[in-house]
């Protein structure tokens, strides 16, 4: 038998009951704080009240994934159930910036199969400036509101394993 190979419907159900945390890079602000924004826009498009929404700011990319693992660990009584991380890493003079993109994106990924918590990638790797502001909801889109959309599928998919509405 062949199964079908088409692009499923979106998945049914809410996330307007499951909890968030946003861990925010404060360097270059004028960029993270535009993913910030259309991340809250997107979650509150899909019901997410504000009070099951943490927000943490950290002062660089480097620190994301030990405040994501501190909000993930931390008080067992606010379990989220997606992490959603922004930065903003713009190349310069020297090989600084893939040491960083490098160490934060595989620490994230090791992260959530570690503690099967899903964790969206909204960290920007950008040669120039002009690239973070065209991904931070300028001509290519917001990447903030892609983190946020992402994170949703997933937990609506999680959310389905199991049970009779697999979208499989």
């Amino acid at each position: 038998m062949v199964k079908d190979s088409s692009l499923p419907a979106e998945l049914p159900g809410s996330v307007s009951d499951h909890s968030f945390a946003i861990v925010v890079s404060r360097y270059h602000h004028a960029i993270t704080s535009r993913l910030l924004q259309g991340a809250l826009e997107t979650l509150a498009e899909h019901d997410v009240p504000d009070d099951q929404i943490r927000i943490a700011w950290v002062p660089g990319a480097w620190e994301l994934p030990i405040v994501a693992q501190h909000l993930i660990c931390g008080d067992r009584d606010d379990e989220y159930s997606a992490v959603l991380c922004f930065g903003c890493v713009i190349r310069g003079e020297t090989t600084h910036d893939q040491y960083i993109n490098s160490t934060v994106s595989q620490s994230l990924g090791e992260l959530s199969l570690s503690y099967n918590v899903p964790i969206g990638f909204g960290l920007l790797t950008c040669n120039t400036m002009e690239q973070a502001i065209a991904r931070a909801g300028g001509a290519v889109g917001n990447k903030g509101v892609e983190t946020a959309n992402a994170m949703i599928e997933t937990v609506k998919l999680i959310d389905t394993i199991g049970n009779d509405i697999w979208p499989g």
